[in-house]
């Protein structure tokens, strides 16, 4: 699962697994299945960095580790210790722990996550830094605290439904001599399915028990972000369900700002340089913007249409280290209107080049 060696030591089964765990690391890979490959990936890690687990999983293969718990693979693994200033949450104690390995989470449940985009320019993926985050998301009304009563006041359950939201209608019906008993469940509709009613709404929230809210965060991007990575802000995504609940979490998705003297291609960018024909044949020396200045680009005589030159490290910093590349790729140019001394010198060339075969 980690692809190392039978016998790698500590280091390498460390290295191997933090390099695949930020490829797949929910916080950042939102393709379908990478959540049960990070789930794999650090079972096997759990397994192969203690003595014990490894000795056992050895002798027994899967069958020597099938009774751990999730809290004997986890314990005592220092996630911190191995992703320090990668920026996610690598808390097996936590939220993304209960999530992946399903357990059971006591008192109220909470609220849904947030994504939002922020765009930067390629400039910001060169250097890191902050950038200023802004979005409007429901808060807990700080006036009935999510109540939805006026202050002083408490709603009361339906009378309707008996407080559980729902009516329930039973026929009985005689099919084939037996008797067959139908129940229709519907939301109630004294209390729209809610369970309880509220005689003197909140006035800030009007009844609602939640705000809309302007914010504006500071998040902190790492050098090197990839596009489409999803930056983890614990405790600011939607409300819970239930009084009492902690919040969601956002998810800010930060994306590049398209710029036009390149294209974005991972940590390699791409560049278009269209020559006039006589530019390709004779060679040329071309001067090519790069994200610190401009760089010489040599074109060698007799470039073809669509070759590409490298010019290595002038790409975008690797997310975890390294540097992409910058890629020239080479258009010519045939004119499409000439003058009379140029078309005769074309006609030359042409003759010469028939007369050489």
């Amino acid at each position: 699962m980690l692809g190392v060696a039978r016998d790698a030591d500590a280091k390498a089964i460390k290295d191997a697994f933090r390099t695949l765990a930020l490829k797949y690391h929910p916080d950042r890979n939102k393709e379908p299945g990478a959540e049960e490959r990070f789930k794999q990936i650090a079972e096997a890690y759990a397994v192969l960095s203690d003595p014990k687990k490894r000795a056992e999983y050895d002798a027994h293969g899967f069958a020597g580790v099938a009774g751990f718990s999730p809290e004997d693979l986890f314990g005592g693994i220092n996630f911190e210790d191995i992703f320090g200033g990668a920026g996610f949450d690598f808390d097996f104690g936590g939220g993304l722990f209960d999530h992946f390995f399903h357990r059971r989470r006591h008192g109220p449940s909470r609220g849904a996550n947030v994504e939002v985009d922020l765009n930067i320019p390629l400039q910001r993926v060169v250097s890191g830094g902050s950038e200023p985050v802004r979005f409007t998301r429901p808060v807990t009304c700080p006036e009935c605290h999510g109540s939805g009563a006026r202050a002083g006041t408490q709603p009361h359950a339906c009378s309707a439904c008996g407080g559980s939201g729902r009516q329930v209608r039973t026929q009985h019906r005689q099919k084939n001599k037996h008797q067959i008993t139908v129940q229709q469940i519907t939301a109630c509709p004294e209390c729209q399915g809610q369970g309880q009613v509220i005689d003197h709404p909140c006035p800030k929230c009007g009844g609602r028990g939640e705000i809309e809210q302007d914010e504006t965060l500071t998040v902190t991007i790492p050098k090197g972000v990839e596009e489409g990575m999803a930056l983890r802000i614990p405790g600011h995504g939607l409300p819970s369900p239930e009084p009492g609940g902690q919040p969601g979490d956002l998810f800010v998705v930060v994306r590049s700002i398209p710029d036009q003297r390149f294209e974005r291609l991972g940590a390699d960018l791409w560049r278009t340089e269209t020559l006039p024909i006589a530019d390709a044949v004779l060679g040329i020396s071309l001067e090519v913007p790069t994200l610190d200045g401009h760089a010489s680009v040599t074109v060698p005589p007799g470039t073809q249409p669509d070759s590409v030159l490298r010019l290595r490290g002038k790409g975008l910093p690797e997310f975890g280290g390294g540097k992409g590349d910058l890629y020239v790729r080479i258009q010519l140019q045939v004119p499409q209107h000439l003058s009379s001394q140029e078309k005769a010198l074309y006609q030359q060339l042409r003759a010469l080049a028939s007369g050489s075969r």
